[in-house]
């Protein structure tokens, strides 16, 4: 029996419930609309929840029974309860009875599957639960509560259906979005009632992650231009191939691959009428070590080192000198050199050796030179030891003259 109107008094004690007796006046004005009016199956209203039990709570509907409803209507994405009692929600009817009356939270997806009218259903744009029995011309044949539905093909998934037979023989929640009276062309989606859930995920994401804060995710698939990352409740993100790694990669798999659990950064968030569009950051995040850390032990100034020419420009050649390490090696380093011909004709993949002549660390620049050999000093030596002679001729000429 459902249980009558007497948690109403609950409300007006402050030791036991948070509601102010202002805001309950509030709800009670709001439900004398409805009051008096016989509800049926489909009607639409706000009503504040009177008591919260373990598997089911009450609100008032405004009649001398109080509205029964699912807890699992008042749960959030993780299954924690997200209402309190005193908080009004957006119901609507999905049962009348003599002694229950049975309400459902508007847009949940959580609603009752056992409707025993499908255009009811359809009107209220309830979920019902359907079985995948065959495929056909363009979809798929959805057996639901007896009723024969079509499904079209673009909407079983949230993607194209890649393996079609895959779905056969496994019970799904549908939405019915064609209904004809005589039960002959039921037309239900799947795709739009997981687009809604997807929305509320998205709302609920957004009231707990902002830009710059880092998340675990994992890696769904990766394409030539970055790697999609699921961030949590299947909302995706999107690591450009740049954003990867430190290391310029050709292609996204060659950083990452799908199933790879990662840490990532929130760079953008971007409200986009149909969905959300999320760039992430792995480097950033501090999942990719840096390369240039390790750059002034492994190229002093002066090194000599092995390379390979990595882009030719009319200025000079770029010349990579470890993974993620480039450094630049002017045109007029080897423009009047003895192998200005051999330097010009080099291409991209070329084997080189160069010197480290500048590292500039906080602009992540490194100035190349030709690796030539060390040059001959032995003329300073032969200068000195002329100096010490001519200096010694005179010292002893001077000690002739004084004597």
């Amino acid at each position: 029996m459902t249980k009558k109107n007497n948690s109403f008094d609950n409300l007006f004690n402050e030791d036991s419930n948070p509601v102010k007796s202002q805001d309950f006046a509030a709800m009670f004005e709001d439900s004398l609309n409805i009051t008096n009016k016989k509800l049926q199956v489909g009607d639409k209203f706000k009503a504040p929840i009177l008591s919260i039990g373990k598997e089911e709570s009450y609100v008032s509907i405004g009649s001398h029974l109080d509205g029964v409803i699912h807890n699992t209507d008042l749960l959030d994405e993780n299954k924690q309860l997200k209402y309190s009692v005193g908080d009004s929600i957006d119901v609507v009817v999905v049962r009348v009875r003599s002694d229950e009356v049975r309400v459902t939270r508007q847009g949940s997806r959580n609603a009752p599957t056992d409707i025993s009218n499908l255009e009811d259903a359809f009107d209220m744009e309830l979920p019902v639960e359907g079985k995948v029995t065959e495929i056909v011309k363009g979809g798929f044949r959805v057996s639901i509560q007896g009723q024969t539905a079509f499904c079209p093909i673009s909407q079983l998934d949230a993607r194209s259906a890649k393996a079609p037979e895959d779905y056969i023989g496994k019970k799904f929640e549908f939405l019915i979005t064609q209904f004809e009276g005589n039960k002959r062309n039921i037309v239900v989606s799947r795709r739009k009632l997981l687009d809604l859930q997807k929305a509320e995920h998205e709302g609920l994401w957004l009231e707990k992650h902002k830009v710059g804060d880092i998340v675990s995710g994992l890696v769904t698939r990766t394409e030539s231009y970055g790697a999609f990352v699921d961030v949590g409740s299947g909302i995706e993100g999107l690591v450009h191939v740049s954003e990867i790694g430190f290391v310029r990669l050709k292609h996204a798999a060659d950083g990452v691959k799908s199933g790879d659990q990662v840490q990532v950064k929130i760079l953008k968030v971007d409200e986009e009428e149909t969905r959300l569009k999320i760039s992430l950051s792995i480097k950033q995040a501090g999942g990719a070590m840096d390369p240039w850390v390790q750059v002034p032990t492994l190229f002093p100034i002066g090194a000599i080192v092995d390379g390979v020419v990595e882009k030719k420009e009319s200025f000079g050649l770029f010349v990579n000198l470890s993974n993620g390490i480039n450094g630049l090696l002017p045109k007029s380093k080897w423009r009047d050199s003895d192998e200005a011909a051999n330097f010009e004709n080099k291409r991209k993949g070329d084997a080189i050796k160069v010197r480290i002549d500048e590292l500039k660390f906080e602009e992540r620049k490194i100035s190349l030179g030709l690796p030539t050999e060390a040059e001959d000093e032995s003329w300073r030596e032969h200068q000195n030891t002329q100096r010490l002679g001519t200096f010694a001729a005179a010292f002893s000429l001077a000690q002739k003259n004084k004597k």
